[in-house]
């Protein structure tokens, strides 16, 4: 629904808006999604503590990892999508060299402002929520291994009359 426009989206909003008064799960998520996004902007403007708190739980996350020593394939993997965030945000959104010169040669040219592809808050926003969505994979992957590890000898204990563990 965020794409439509016009009459398409009072039709869809209203057939949404029945849909989400007859589903309590759908209420509720609704309910939670404007919570979120109402302390999401309410942290907008403290960028030094969003940062800082952030930090904190990678830290939390990165000792975890060395304490327990695994998960280092997880953690290869996020510091390599980490690492293309920062890449995406130290870029410009222009590329310089196929652009022209950036800096007015005439009176008339428009000084164009250095413009980030990824903007902060949005890296931020990204950067945070990657370790918070990275404990439901650790765990999926989990209870994954662990089910096609034990349930070969859960099948040949069942198997058996008798069995002694």
């Amino acid at each position: 629904m965020d794409g439509l426009y016009g009459e398409d989206a009072t039709i869809m909003g209203a057939l949404g808006g029945a849909a989400a008064a007859a589903n309590p799960a759908m209420k509720w998520r609704d309910n939670m999604a404007r919570k979120f996004q109402y302390y999401l902007d309410k942290s907008t403007p403290h960028a030094v503590a969003r940062w800082i708190g952030s930090l904190v739980v990678a830290a939390i996350y990165c000792l975890r990892a060395y304490y327990i020593q695994g998960f280092y394939i997880v953690t290869y993997g996020l510091g390599i999508y980490l690492l293309n965030l920062l890449i995406g945000f130290l870029s410009p959104q222009v590329d310089p060299e196929s652009e022209g010169p950036a800096l007015p040669t005439k009176g008339s040219d428009e000084f164009k402002p250095f413009i980030r592809r990824l903007p902060e808050f949005k890296f931020w926003c990204v950067f945070a929520t990657t370790f918070l969505s990275f404990f439901p994979i650790l765990c999926t992957i989990f209870f994954f291994v662990f089910t096609v590890t034990l349930l070969p000898r859960f099948i040949v204990c069942s198997s058996r009359e008798n069995f002694s563990l």
